[in-house]
């Protein structure tokens, strides 16, 4: 990537205040709608890297507005025939709003890239901020912050016909503050009342109807949700193996241990998500009241 055509990098990591007027100068909702390229922002450090392309931080030049740039490459793209992936990852992360989900402001493409404005999360990533911790594990009391947050954005995707079928901490990242946002969007669909046949995700965190490769419905983000809340309370995920055969096995049996430490109130919630059968899974709303969330959130 020639970041040097964007000009001078100095001070891109200056953090600076997310205002209303400096937002609307780079979503995609402003009026006139701008076309982007990217001599109109300045390259800073790279932020991740991914199958398809890198992330960078970046800042655009006339508003001082820090974002996240993800630079993705057409040519990969099209050599494993995710386009459709990619687009559909467009089309849903464009029109949410919601604090707990990560701002997609615009894109645009040239010749070889295709470029994603996204909002800056200054914290990086949950999985990051987990293995910072001493015991490699969190407390109850930020575990419950951060599943309550989740819950409440994924309320909001299925309110609105979205599975995301990929939460894992890789994908949730802290913005300032700490404040957790659903990120990467490109195993979800938008599918009104459907069910779906296709296998994606990270194994660890497979539900047993997409190992099976049966139908699937928004219940898988529950079972997710189950797997996220064991890993950040243990610090690795519940059936985790050395190789995907044994993986699918233990998920198929729903055959997890769970340490002396783990709360009962926590082992409840739990045992309430990772349910074999999609139906009998605990409905986010009632994960949002459930006693050990209560308990350890304001």
């Amino acid at each position: 990537m020639a970041v040097e055509s964007c000009g001078s990098t100095s001070n891109v990591n200056r953090e600076i205040s997310v205002k209303d007027k400096t937002e609307r100068i780079i979503t995609t909702t402003a009026k006139p709608k701008k076309t982007w390229a990217l001599s109109n922002f300045d390259i800073g450090r790279q932020l991740g890297r991914g199958k398809f392309g890198n992330v960078y931080l970046a800042r655009e030049k006339e508003s001082q507005f820090v974002v996240a740039l993800k630079v993705l490459f057409k040519k990969q793209i099209g050599e494993t025939n995710v386009e459709h992936q990619v687009r559909r990852e467009i089309e849903i992360q464009s029109h949410l709003r919601h604090p707990h989900i990560l701002r997609l402001y615009a894109y645009f493409h040239d010749e070889a890239r295709i470029y994603l404005i996204l909002e800056y999360a200054p914290q990086g990533t949950l999985f990051s901020a987990l293995q910072a911790q001493p015991l490699k594990r969190f407390d109850d009391r930020q575990s419950g912050t951060y599943i309550k947050a989740l819950c409440s954005a994924l309320l909001y995707l299925h309110e609105r016909d979205i599975i995301h079928r990929d939460i894992k901490p890789e994908n949730l990242l802290l913005g300032h503050k700490g404040v957790l946002k659903i990120a990467d969007f490109g195993w979800s669909v938008h599918e009104p009342n459907s069910m779906r046949m296709t296998l994606c995700g990270t194994v660890d965190y497979l539900p047993p109807e997409m190992v099976l490769n049966k139908p699937h419905t928004k219940n898988v983000d529950l079972w997710s949700l189950g797997v996220l809340c064991y890993e950040l309370l243990v610090g690795n995920a519940p059936f985790y193996s050395k190789n995907y055969e044994e993986t699918y096995k233990k998920i198929l049996k729903v055959d997890y241990k769970l340490p002396e430490h783990i709360s009962k109130a926590a082992a409840h919630l739990i045992s309430k998500l990772l349910v074999l059968n999609p139906q009998h899974r605990l409905p986010l709303d009632q994960v949002i009241l459930h006693p050990w969330i209560v308990a350890h959130t304001q």
